[in-house]
């Protein structure tokens, strides 16, 4: 069974940086697309950012020129670079492997 395991998440200022990491085990990490959505309380689980196999990024709109999502193959790890952060980015961050499985979820708060 695959198993997505998320970090980094945690309490930052407004305009501070935070990145999360996702580490993959029981797939084939280096041909799986790969991904970040978040969930705001009360909203519906939005794309955030992915990555697919060959390095080609997608962002979503409100995300970018601050976010980055980057992959180490070497690692079976994802990582998400959030900067210049704001009270809207509040949310469980999760990762996604080849648009079907999820991890846990980790919560980032942006708050003053």
């Amino acid at each position: 069974q695959v198993q997505l395991v998320e970090s980094g998440g945690g309490l930052v200022q407004p305009g501070g940086s935070l990145r999360l990491s996702c580490t993959a085990s029981r797939i084939i990490f280096s041909t799986s697309a790969m991904g970040w959505y978040r969930q705001a309380p009360g909203k519906q689980r939005e794309l955030v950012a992915t990555i697919g196999s060959a390095g080609t990024t997608n962002y979503a709109n409100s995300v970018k020129g601050r976010f980055t999502i980057s992959r180490d193959n070497a690692k079976n790890t994802v990582y998400l670079q959030m900067n210049s952060l704001k009270p809207e980015d509040t949310a469980v961050y999760y990762c996604n492997a080849r648009f079907a499985y999820w991890g846990q979820g980790t919560q980032v708060t942006v708050s003053s």
